[in-house]
């Protein structure tokens, strides 16, 4: 509080002057902001709100208008109206320009109060101006930190509340009897939509795993949400129209450390099985690796990642003779082996894609067909034979344990 005694006796009587019509003042800055500031024209900040904190500047600048040697402005008036339009959504250089436009009415009225007493008065006021100029600086600074505070505090609490719908949505664990509805509403996504789950390994505990990502996804229209992890980072991203190879060269660009990406899926609700989907795919990425990978959605690979283990025995049982041969070998024949698949099975075809005759092809189709339990035309074994190459697509682990004796034939 100001020391009275301190007081300078010509400025406390324009002081006096001005209290004592303060709420007129108020009133006529109000209208001048309304007609000024197209956000004050809203419904946001009511006339009885913008009146509350107009009367807190006044009574601020009055209070320390004939104060000079106080050592401390009480700025709670300026902080409490600074976190109010923060949390009213108030633009902040909004907030600042009511300020900076009701202080220059202030002026303006002290100044019209100070001329019409006298040379006198007006000499004394306009010596205290620096003064009265530094307490606006002051009340802006306590204002803007207020507001800033505040945001902070919005944001944090909005993260960590998005965090939460995340983890309900990949987790299937919907809170209090929420439904996936009513979290697409709090997630401003759409409940059928295009949608991808990721999950993107934490490198260094001290950098994200994606940096950069959420201006590179607003770019492209991309929403998102994320739950952070010690060791992953998961998001939601809900997409527009737009070539899934821009969303993942978006993501590629960030990425630290291996990234998994889910199957495209267009129903919220199956977001749990999307991040099995993205988990499986980051894991078949080498370890140490700064790379993507998105896996399809099939039939075959739906089936395979329903059971590690089983799908483990089903390879052991289809391939276990192709696998134990020497790792050139077998990369070879495996190779040549999705190739013929993906030709519907004709030598001709698989020839032209991995460059070789036909008859080399022919050759070493009949080679692998020694190591399986049957003959290739027997349909049997050639689902068989697609659903382990699709396995060891899904999870190239399954490779490693194998080791290739010493010796061997080859091609």
């Amino acid at each position: 509080m100001p020391d009275p005694a301190s007081s300078d006796p010509v400025l406390a009587d324009i002081a006096a002057s001005l209290r004592g019509r303060r709420d007129s003042l108020v009133d006529a800055m109000a209208d001048l902001i309304v007609r000024e500031i197209e956000f004050y024209r809203t419904a946001v900040v009511s006339r009885e709100d913008l009146l509350k904190g107009l009367r807190g500047s006044v009574d601020f600048l009055l209070a320390h208008l004939t104060a000079p040697s106080a050592q401390s402005a009480d700025v709670r008036a300026p902080s409490a109206t600074g976190r109010r339009r923060a949390l009213q959504g108030a633009p902040l250089p909004e907030v600042l320009r009511v300020y900076r436009l009701s202080f220059v009415y202030f002026w303006e009225q002290l100044l019209a109060e100070a001329q019409a007493r006298g040379e006198h008065t007006t000499r004394a006021l306009l010596a205290a101006a620096t003064r009265l100029w530094g307490l606006s600086d002051v009340y802006a600074l306590a204002l803007t930190d207020a507001y800033r505070e505040a945001m902070a505090e919005q944001m944090l609490e909005t993260a960590r509340r998005r965090a939460g719908l995340v983890a309900a949505l990949v987790d299937g664990e919907l809170p209090g009897g929420s439904s996936v509805w009513e979290i697409a509403h709090m997630l401003d996504f759409p409940y059928q939509g295009t949608f991808v789950v990721l999950t993107a390994e934490v490198v260094r505990a001290s950098e994200p795993p994606l940096a950069g990502l959420e201006s590179k996804l607003r770019a492209l229209k991309v929403r998102s949400a994320w739950r952070a992890q010690p060791a992953h980072e998961i998001g939601v991203l809900s997409l527009p129209a737009l070539p899934m190879a821009f969303i993942l060269d978006a993501i590629g660009a960030c990425a630290t450390g291996r990234v998994g990406v889910s199957p495209v899926y267009h129903q919220l609700d199956h977001s749990e099985r999307a991040l099995q989907y993205a988990q499986v795919a980051l894991e078949s990425l080498p370890p140490q690796a700064a790379a993507l990978r998105q896996l399809d959605d099939t039939p075959l690979r739906d089936l395979v990642m329903t059971n590690l283990d089983a799908t483990r025995h089903t390879v052991n049982r289809v391939l276990g003779g192709l696998l134990s041969l020497p790792e050139e070998e077998r990369a070879r024949l495996l190779t040549t082996a999705q190739a013929w698949l993906a030709a519907g099975g004709s030598a001709a075809e698989t020839g032209q894609v991995l460059h070789c005759h036909e008859n080399t092809v022919r050759y070493r189709m009949r080679r692998l067909e020694e190591n399986l339990r049957g003959s290739l035309d027997d349909p049997v074994i050639v689902a068989e034979l697609a659903l382990a190459l699709d396995a060891i697509g899904t999870f190239p682990s399954l490779l490693e344990q194998f080791t290739a004796p010493q010796g061997g034939r080859s091609l």
